[in-house]
Protein backbone atom coordinates (compact mmCIF):
# COMPACT_ATOMS: atom_id res chain seq x y z
CA UNK A 1 0.00 0.00 0.00
CA UNK A 2 1.22 3.49 -0.86
CA UNK A 3 2.35 5.36 2.28
CA UNK A 4 0.31 8.41 3.24
CA UNK A 5 3.54 10.39 3.74
CA UNK A 6 7.04 9.29 2.75
CA UNK A 7 10.02 11.42 3.74
CA UNK A 8 13.51 10.43 2.57
CA UNK A 9 16.79 11.96 3.74
CA UNK A 10 15.20 15.32 4.38
CA UNK A 11 17.60 18.18 5.10
CA UNK A 12 16.69 21.79 5.66
CA UNK A 13 19.21 24.51 6.44
CA UNK A 14 18.60 28.10 7.42
CA UNK A 15 22.11 29.50 7.19
CA UNK A 16 24.15 27.64 9.79
CA UNK A 17 21.06 26.17 11.45
CA UNK A 18 20.44 22.57 10.42
CA UNK A 19 16.69 22.51 11.11
CA UNK A 20 16.23 19.00 9.64
CA UNK A 21 19.23 16.69 9.54
CA UNK A 22 18.47 13.71 7.32
CA UNK A 23 14.93 12.79 8.39
CA UNK A 24 13.56 9.48 7.14
CA UNK A 25 9.89 8.86 7.95
CA UNK A 26 7.05 6.76 6.59
CA UNK A 27 3.49 7.27 7.80
CA UNK A 28 1.11 4.51 6.78
CA UNK A 29 -2.25 5.11 5.16
CA UNK A 30 -5.01 5.19 7.79
CA UNK A 31 -2.68 5.82 10.75
CA UNK A 32 -3.26 8.25 13.60
CA UNK A 33 0.34 9.39 13.99
CA UNK A 34 1.99 11.77 16.46
CA UNK A 35 4.97 13.97 15.69
CA UNK A 36 6.43 15.16 18.99
CA UNK A 37 9.38 17.23 20.08
CA UNK A 38 10.37 20.29 22.09
CA UNK A 39 10.15 23.79 20.65
CA UNK A 40 12.69 24.18 17.88
CA UNK A 41 12.94 20.46 17.16
CA UNK A 42 11.92 20.89 13.51
CA UNK A 43 8.28 19.73 13.60
CA UNK A 44 6.74 22.78 11.94
CA UNK A 45 9.59 22.96 9.39
CA UNK A 46 8.90 19.36 8.42
CA UNK A 47 5.16 20.05 8.14
CA UNK A 48 5.78 23.13 6.00
CA UNK A 49 7.93 21.07 3.62
CA UNK A 50 5.26 18.35 3.43
CA UNK A 51 2.65 21.03 2.71
CA UNK A 52 4.79 22.67 0.03
CA UNK A 53 5.16 25.92 1.97
CA UNK A 54 8.93 25.53 2.33
CA UNK A 55 11.47 23.97 -0.02
CA UNK A 56 13.83 21.40 1.44
CA UNK A 57 17.57 21.83 1.02
CA UNK A 58 17.74 18.19 -0.08
CA UNK A 59 15.70 15.02 0.15
CA UNK A 60 12.20 14.15 -1.05
CA UNK A 61 8.63 14.02 0.24
CA UNK A 62 5.66 12.21 -1.21
CA UNK A 63 2.03 12.51 -0.13
CA UNK A 64 -0.09 9.53 -1.22
CA UNK A 65 2.61 8.79 -3.78
CA UNK A 66 2.80 12.33 -5.22
CA UNK A 67 6.06 14.25 -4.98
CA UNK A 68 5.41 17.59 -3.26
CA UNK A 69 7.64 19.41 -5.78
CA UNK A 70 7.23 17.56 -9.08
CA UNK A 71 3.53 16.70 -8.56
CA UNK A 72 2.64 19.66 -6.36
CA UNK A 73 -0.99 20.05 -7.52
CA UNK A 74 -1.88 16.44 -6.81
CA UNK A 75 0.13 16.40 -3.57
CA UNK A 76 -1.72 19.46 -2.25
CA UNK A 77 -5.11 17.93 -3.06
CA UNK A 78 -4.17 14.93 -0.94
CA UNK A 79 -3.38 17.08 2.10
CA UNK A 80 -5.22 19.27 4.58
CA UNK A 81 -3.15 21.25 7.09
CA UNK A 82 -4.30 23.03 10.24
CA UNK A 83 -1.50 25.53 10.92
CA UNK A 84 -0.26 26.50 14.34
CA UNK A 85 -0.77 30.22 13.70
CA UNK A 86 -4.20 31.86 13.40
CA UNK A 87 -4.27 32.92 9.74
CA UNK A 88 -7.58 34.18 8.35
CA UNK A 89 -9.17 36.71 6.00
CA UNK A 90 -11.02 39.33 8.08
CA UNK A 91 -13.43 40.34 5.29
CA UNK A 92 -15.56 37.19 5.03
CA UNK A 93 -17.98 35.21 7.17
CA UNK A 94 -17.27 31.66 8.28
CA UNK A 95 -19.42 30.13 5.54
CA UNK A 96 -17.97 32.42 2.87
CA UNK A 97 -14.47 31.47 4.00
CA UNK A 98 -15.24 27.77 3.54
CA UNK A 99 -16.91 28.33 0.16
CA UNK A 100 -13.86 30.26 -1.05
CA UNK A 101 -11.62 27.45 0.22
CA UNK A 102 -13.72 25.00 -1.80
CA UNK A 103 -13.18 27.18 -4.87
CA UNK A 104 -9.41 26.92 -4.45
CA UNK A 105 -9.79 23.19 -5.13
CA UNK A 106 -12.31 23.62 -7.94
CA UNK A 107 -15.12 22.10 -5.89
CA UNK A 108 -18.70 22.96 -6.83
CA UNK A 109 -21.85 22.07 -4.91
CA UNK A 110 -19.85 21.44 -1.74
CA UNK A 111 -22.44 22.99 0.59
CA UNK A 112 -23.61 19.70 2.10
CA UNK A 113 -20.09 18.78 3.27
CA UNK A 114 -19.51 22.33 4.51
CA UNK A 115 -22.73 22.09 6.55
CA UNK A 116 -21.52 18.81 8.05
CA UNK A 117 -18.15 20.30 9.00
CA UNK A 118 -19.84 23.36 10.52
CA UNK A 119 -22.12 21.09 12.55
CA UNK A 120 -19.37 18.82 13.87
CA UNK A 121 -17.14 21.74 14.83
CA UNK A 122 -20.03 23.57 16.58
CA UNK A 123 -19.84 26.53 14.23
CA UNK A 124 -23.52 26.59 13.22
CA UNK A 125 -24.39 29.71 15.22
CA UNK A 126 -21.28 31.48 13.87
CA UNK A 127 -21.67 30.55 10.19
CA UNK A 128 -22.84 34.05 9.23
CA UNK A 129 -20.41 35.90 11.51
CA UNK A 130 -17.44 37.80 10.12
CA UNK A 131 -14.10 36.12 10.85
CA UNK A 132 -12.62 39.15 12.62
CA UNK A 133 -15.46 39.05 15.17
CA UNK A 134 -14.67 35.50 16.32
CA UNK A 135 -12.75 34.53 19.44
CA UNK A 136 -9.37 32.83 19.11
CA UNK A 137 -10.90 29.42 19.81
CA UNK A 138 -13.58 29.92 17.17
CA UNK A 139 -11.01 31.04 14.60
CA UNK A 140 -9.07 27.84 15.27
CA UNK A 141 -12.23 25.82 14.60
CA UNK A 142 -12.53 27.56 11.22
CA UNK A 143 -8.90 26.66 10.42
CA UNK A 144 -9.77 23.02 11.09
CA UNK A 145 -12.83 23.35 8.85
CA UNK A 146 -10.74 24.89 6.04
CA UNK A 147 -8.31 21.97 6.16
CA UNK A 148 -11.18 19.50 5.80
CA UNK A 149 -13.26 21.29 3.16
CA UNK A 150 -11.84 19.31 0.20
CA UNK A 151 -12.00 15.93 2.04
CA UNK A 152 -8.25 15.27 1.93
CA UNK A 153 -7.11 11.70 2.65
CA UNK A 154 -4.24 13.05 4.80
CA UNK A 155 -4.86 15.62 7.54
CA UNK A 156 -2.05 17.33 9.45
CA UNK A 157 -2.96 19.02 12.73
CA UNK A 158 -0.22 21.33 14.01
CA UNK A 159 -1.08 22.14 17.65
CA UNK A 160 -4.84 22.22 16.85
CA UNK A 161 -6.01 22.58 20.47
CA UNK A 162 -3.50 25.20 21.64
CA UNK A 163 -5.40 27.82 23.63
CA UNK A 164 -8.87 26.36 23.11
CA UNK A 165 -11.42 25.31 25.68
CA UNK A 166 -12.07 21.78 26.90
CA UNK A 167 -15.44 21.53 25.13
CA UNK A 168 -13.93 22.30 21.73
CA UNK A 169 -11.05 19.93 22.39
CA UNK A 170 -13.40 17.04 23.13
CA UNK A 171 -15.67 17.84 20.18
CA UNK A 172 -12.74 18.16 17.82
CA UNK A 173 -11.26 14.82 18.85
CA UNK A 174 -14.61 13.05 18.44
CA UNK A 175 -14.82 14.38 14.89
CA UNK A 176 -11.18 13.61 14.05
CA UNK A 177 -11.49 10.08 15.47
CA UNK A 178 -14.46 9.52 13.15
CA UNK A 179 -12.45 10.82 10.19
CA UNK A 180 -9.69 8.38 11.08
CA UNK A 181 -12.19 5.51 11.33
CA UNK A 182 -13.45 6.53 7.88
CA UNK A 183 -9.93 6.00 6.49
CA UNK A 184 -8.29 9.42 6.76
CA UNK A 185 -4.65 9.51 7.85
CA UNK A 186 -4.17 11.91 10.76
CA UNK A 187 -0.80 13.44 11.70
CA UNK A 188 -0.81 15.33 14.99
CA UNK A 189 1.74 17.59 16.62
CA UNK A 190 0.91 18.62 20.17
CA UNK A 191 2.48 19.59 23.48
CA UNK A 192 -0.42 17.85 25.25
CA UNK A 193 1.18 14.41 25.44
CA UNK A 194 -1.91 12.90 27.06
CA UNK A 195 -3.75 13.68 23.81
CA UNK A 196 -1.11 11.91 21.74
CA UNK A 197 -1.15 8.91 24.07
CA UNK A 198 -4.95 8.63 23.94
CA UNK A 199 -5.35 9.16 20.20
CA UNK A 200 -2.30 7.93 18.31
CA UNK A 201 -0.96 4.47 17.52
CA UNK A 202 2.62 5.44 16.57
CA UNK A 203 4.85 8.36 17.40
CA UNK A 204 8.04 9.94 16.09
CA UNK A 205 10.05 12.14 18.45
CA UNK A 206 12.30 14.86 17.04
CA UNK A 207 15.21 16.60 18.69
CA UNK A 208 17.35 19.18 16.90
CA UNK A 209 16.12 18.06 13.51
CA UNK A 210 16.74 14.34 14.10
CA UNK A 211 14.26 11.54 14.77
CA UNK A 212 15.41 10.08 18.09
CA UNK A 213 12.51 7.66 18.61
CA UNK A 214 9.98 6.02 16.28
CA UNK A 215 7.70 3.26 17.54
CA UNK A 216 4.23 2.42 18.76
CA UNK A 217 3.21 4.25 21.90
CA UNK A 218 2.75 0.97 23.77
CA UNK A 219 6.30 -0.15 22.93
CA UNK A 220 7.75 3.20 23.97
CA UNK A 221 5.88 3.22 27.28
CA UNK A 222 6.86 -0.38 27.99
CA UNK A 223 10.51 0.47 27.34
CA UNK A 224 10.63 2.43 30.60
CA UNK A 225 11.13 -0.09 33.44
CA UNK A 226 9.58 0.08 36.86
CA UNK A 227 6.64 2.00 38.22
CA UNK A 228 5.59 4.38 40.97
CA UNK A 229 3.44 3.63 44.00
CA UNK A 230 1.16 6.23 45.59
CA UNK A 231 0.39 5.46 49.24
CA UNK A 232 -1.82 6.93 51.95
CA UNK A 233 -1.06 5.36 55.31
CA UNK A 234 -2.28 5.24 58.88
CA UNK A 235 -0.44 6.33 60.88
CA UNK A 236 0.81 8.95 58.43
CA UNK A 237 4.44 7.83 58.65
CA UNK A 238 6.48 6.04 56.02
CA UNK A 239 8.44 3.06 57.41
CA UNK A 240 12.17 3.78 57.50
CA UNK A 241 12.88 0.80 55.20
CA UNK A 242 10.90 2.52 52.42
CA UNK A 243 12.29 6.05 52.75
CA UNK A 244 15.09 5.49 50.21
CA UNK A 245 12.36 4.76 47.63
CA UNK A 246 10.37 7.94 48.24
CA UNK A 247 10.56 10.36 45.29
CA UNK A 248 8.10 12.97 46.48
CA UNK A 249 5.53 13.76 49.15
CA UNK A 250 2.09 15.01 48.20
CA UNK A 251 -0.54 16.18 50.66
CA UNK A 252 -1.40 13.02 52.57
CA UNK A 253 0.44 10.74 50.12
CA UNK A 254 3.89 9.18 49.69
CA UNK A 255 5.15 8.54 46.15
CA UNK A 256 7.67 5.70 45.87
CA UNK A 257 9.69 5.01 42.73
CA UNK A 258 10.42 1.35 42.01
CA UNK A 259 13.09 0.21 39.58
CA UNK A 260 11.10 -2.93 38.82
CA UNK A 261 7.70 -4.40 39.67
CA UNK A 262 9.21 -7.12 41.87
CA UNK A 263 9.95 -4.42 44.46
CA UNK A 264 6.23 -4.24 45.22
CA UNK A 265 6.63 -7.28 47.47
CA UNK A 266 9.37 -5.49 49.40
CA UNK A 267 7.03 -2.50 49.86
CA UNK A 268 4.19 -4.66 51.15
CA UNK A 269 6.49 -6.61 53.49
CA UNK A 270 7.88 -3.37 54.96
CA UNK A 271 4.37 -2.04 55.53
CA UNK A 272 3.30 -5.27 57.28
CA UNK A 273 6.39 -5.29 59.46
CA UNK A 274 5.76 -1.66 60.51
CA UNK A 275 2.06 -2.41 61.14
CA UNK A 276 1.12 0.40 58.75
CA UNK A 277 -2.48 0.40 57.57
CA UNK A 278 -2.85 1.08 53.85
CA UNK A 279 -5.73 3.51 53.40
CA UNK A 280 -5.13 3.95 49.69
CA UNK A 281 -2.65 2.47 47.21
CA UNK A 282 -2.21 3.14 43.52
CA UNK A 283 0.37 1.65 41.17
CA UNK A 284 1.30 4.26 38.55
CA UNK A 285 2.72 2.97 35.28
CA UNK A 286 5.01 5.15 33.13
CA UNK A 287 3.16 7.35 30.64
CA UNK A 288 4.16 8.98 27.38
CA UNK A 289 5.26 12.16 29.16
CA UNK A 290 7.80 10.22 31.24
CA UNK A 291 9.03 8.43 28.12
CA UNK A 292 9.35 11.74 26.26
CA UNK A 293 11.37 13.36 29.04
CA UNK A 294 13.66 10.31 29.28
CA UNK A 295 14.24 10.06 25.52
CA UNK A 296 14.89 13.79 25.15
CA UNK A 297 17.35 13.63 28.06
CA UNK A 298 19.13 10.54 26.78
CA UNK A 299 19.33 11.56 23.10
CA UNK A 300 22.68 13.06 22.17
CA UNK A 301 22.88 15.05 18.96
CA UNK A 302 26.40 15.80 17.78
CA UNK A 303 27.29 19.43 17.25
CA UNK A 304 28.29 18.73 13.66
CA UNK A 305 24.82 17.33 12.92
CA UNK A 306 22.98 20.18 14.63
CA UNK A 307 25.04 23.08 13.24
CA UNK A 308 26.94 22.20 10.07
CA UNK A 309 29.80 24.23 8.75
Amino acid sequence: MTPAIEVKQMHKRFGRLHALAGVDLEIRTGEFFALLGPNGAGKTTLINIIAGLTRATSGSVRVMGYDVVADYRDARRMLGVVPQELVYDPFFTVRETLLIQSGYYGLKNNEAWIDEIIHHLDLADKAGVNMRALSGGMKRRVLVAQALVHKPPVIVLDEPTAGVDVELRQGLWRFVRQLNRDGHTIVLTTHYLDEAEALCSRVAMLKQGNIVALDTISNLVNSVPGCAVRLRLSPDTLPSALRPLMSTREEGYYILTLAEYSQLEHVMAALREAASQVLEMQVLQPDLEEVFVKIMGDAEITESAAVPT
